[in-house]
């Protein structure tokens, strides 16, 4: 775990920046009462359900996107580290979390809870709020997918395309090294 924050700091970093942009913009709405959650809750769900399906959308197209990598990265002639694959195991496993519960956020939010009489106002307050943080929790992974796809694309654009000498690339010297420690533990057994 502390491997991945190391090495994700910065996608990390602009996932939380944009939570913190979103749901201080949100707080800044102030306090609200009931009646005037209920009326804006109906006015933001059409954005919401909009901001779900993009959601959904990317996030399918990401994880059909990280097979065409898959396929890149095998076929290079270098061969890449057992980390590159695990930041591209990674990203999947985040995308396809984000990808879960952006299904499930869009299908909660498509209750017409603002057409019911029998919910107390006082509970309109609180899921509007709940939607407004959930939709900014959701934006900022989005955001966090986003940067850690980048980096990979660009360390594969580094490797592949351009062909420089790069940390991901796996060297003779190091399996040498590897294969003597192994050797050694072999022998002390």
């Amino acid at each position: 775990m502390k491997e991945f924050l190391k090495q994700n700091k910065r996608a990390i970093f602009g996932g939380i920046i944009t939570f913190v942009i979103i749901a201080i913009s949100v707080f800044l709405l102030g306090n609200i009462s009931g009646y005037e959650a209920r009326i804006l809750l109906g006015s933001s769900l059409m954005g919401i359900n909009m901001l779900c399906n993009t959601i959904i959308l990317a996030s399918a197209t990401i994880l059909a996107l990280l097979l065409t990598l898959l396929g890149i990265s095998s076929g290079t002639k270098s061969k890449l580290k057992d980390s590159h694959y695990l930041g591209v195991m990674s990203i999947a496993k985040i995308d396809t979390f984000l990808f879960i519960i952006t299904l499930i956020l869009f299908q909660l939010f498509n209750i017409p809870i603002t057409e019911a009489d029998n919910v107390p106002t006082i509970w309109f307050k609180v899921i509007y709020w709940a939607t407004l943080i959930m939709s900014s929790m959701l934006s900022g992974l989005m955001v966090v997918v986003i940067l850690m796809l980048y980096n990979t694309v660009s360390n594969i654009i580094l490797i592949v395309g351009l062909k420089q000498d790069h940390p991901l690339l796996y060297h003779e010297k190091e399996k040498a090294k590897k294969d003597r420690k192994d050797l050694e533990k072999d022998n002390k057994s």
